[in-house]
């Protein structure tokens, strides 16, 4: 199928609306309405959930949101030119679409949603990892989202879902693995995008647990793998002795090697480490 519904092309609403995309904001417009479809598909079912959308540009994805069933599609879109071409499609789906005009990093979308609310978006590069951070760690869990469906840079997506002793194992699998399932569900070369990035692209999909994998205070977890992944050349006795002088023994203590160097070490250790900090 070339169209999912009986608005125009994409290719035609962006020459239409000279939607040329801008690199200052991190634009690579995803014109193939099937690919969209895919991407709305992959969050699992809509029908009964609102979904966030960030940065929608010519509203490809939004379009394969609404056609697959979504409740409500919220769309937060910072860069005024794309305001026609949503507007196009808020009236092709009658009290389904709203947009918001804004900085996703600066707007609280909850006050127009209702739950159950999944993330949908391919992401604008300059901002995505800091936003998946933000969902990953909010004050509360379990979070406002029951499922996060992103689109970034592959490299980007595959330290998301790395294991322990690989190169991509770092501070974003360990945030994203202890409260979510992570797995990568699309891959996307540079010819799929206008204009074409310099790198594929991966989906990520991910289901918040309803608690954490392994109990640990967020905040002292957080501060535990920055620290360890900051200096990840070094050996945890060096890289963490700012957090606690005597980190050597607590960590002979808790069965973690002090020789060991950050990419060493899983989930469940770092977790036991945060709690023995407390």
């Amino acid at each position: 199928m070339s169209q999912i519904d009986a608005l125009p092309p994409l290719r035609d609403v962006i020459a239409r609306h000279d939607l040329r995309a801008k690199k200052a904001l991190g634009q690579n417009f995803l014109l193939d309405l099937n690919l969209t479809a895919r991407i709305a598909r992959a969050a699992g079912d809509l029908a009964g959930s609102d979904v966030i959308e960030v940065g929608p540009g010519p509203g490809g994805l939004t379009r394969g949101l609404l056609a697959e069933g979504a409740r409500k599609v919220l769309a937060i879109e910072k860069d005024p030119r794309c305001a026609p071409a949503l507007a196009e499609i808020a009236a092709a789906y009658p009290g389904r679409l709203q947009v918001l005009m804004g900085d996703a990093l600066k707007i609280d979308p909850l006050d127009h949603l209702s739950p159950p609310i999944r993330i949908v978006a391919n992401l604008p590069y300059n901002v995505g990892t800091e936003l998946l951070i933000r969902w990953l760690t909010p004050p509360e869990w379990p979070p406002f989202w029951a499922s996060l469906t992103l689109m970034f840079q592959k490299e980007v997506a595959e330290r998301i879902v790395a294991k322990p002793g690989s190169k991509a194992y770092g501070r974003l699998a360990l945030l994203a693995q202890w409260r979510a399932d992570a797995r990568i569900v699309l891959t996307l070369p540079p010819g799929a995008f206008t204009p074409p990035p310099k790198v594929d692209s991966a989906v990520v999909h991910l289901t918040a647990l309803p608690e954490p994998r392994y109990p640990a205070p967020a905040g002292t977890l957080e501060r535990v793998i920055a620290a360890a992944f900051n200096q990840r050349r070094k050996m945890l006795r060096a890289s963490l002795r700012g957090i606690d002088p005597a980190i050597e023994s607590r960590l002979e203590r808790l069965g973690i090697p002090p020789t060991a160097r950050a990419e060493e070490v899983d989930l469940r250790h770092f977790c036991l480490l945060a709690s023995d900090l407390g």
